[in-house]
């Protein structure tokens, strides 16, 4: 992607590198918190680095859980960004887990499809695809969602670390050619490897923008 203005790449860094606290979960509509400052939803299969990604953003190693066990994050989970408080990250239920029940996967599907289509402080979705594996068939059910809901997304590649170079071209090709048929998608990709650090300056300033957008 192009590169972000010098200057909201710092104000970015500055943003995250000051308070960030988790808010609370919500595992119903009827528990989330006040639509009272923009919203960043964060959306990934399980097992993509999400977590790890939100970590890494915000300088934290244990704002997110992380964990072996696919699908543990069952609830919209809410992050406070700033003092002043000037933006909420939410981390969504990861999707694409064989070993949830299946009653268990269509309340949360139900709660995400809810979410999207009526939080009117969503500003914007990040949709984070595996550099490993590229766009599955579960990715582009939770673009189909996003699109039909008609709320704008980002996709980003996690892991790019672990794989060769020409297989992430490849790959940024592939995911860039699947982005231009959607019609709320973002034209350009951020590769991310947050062991490595890569793109995550281009992430906290692509969330700002979108926030203040």
């Amino acid at each position: 992607m192009d590169e972000p203005a010098p200057d909201l790449t710092e104000r970015a860094r500055k943003l995250f590198a000051g308070p960030v606290e988790f808010l609370k979960s919500a595992p119903g509509l009827e528990f989330l918190p006040g639509a009272d400052v923009p919203e960043i939803a964060f959306a990934g299969r399980s097992n993509v680095g999400k977590s790890s990604l939100l970590n890494a953003i915000t300088g934290r190693n244990k704002l997110a859980r992380t964990s072996n066990t696919p699908g543990r994050t069952q609830e919209l989970n809410f992050f406070d960004v700033g003092s002043p408080l000037t933006l909420r990250l939410v981390d969504m239920p990861g999707y694409g887990f064989a070993e949830a029940p299946r009653d268990m996967v269509k309340r949360w599907r139900f709660l995400v499809n809810d979410y999207l289509r009526g939080r009117q402080v969503l500003k914007r979705a990040v949709v984070l695809i595996d550099s490993r594996h590229g766009v599955k068939p579960v990715d582009r059910e939770i673009m189909d969602m996003l699109d039909a809901a008609a709320v704008g997304y980002r996709l980003v590649l996690t892991k790019a670390d672990k794989i060769k170079a020409t297989e992430l071209d490849a790959v940024k090709i592939a995911t860039e050619a699947e982005a231009r048929k959607r019609p709320a998608a973002f034209p350009q990709l951020i590769a991310t490897s947050s062991e490595k650090g890569m793109g995550l300056a281009e992430v906290r300033a692509a969330v700002l923008e979108d926030a203040l957008s």
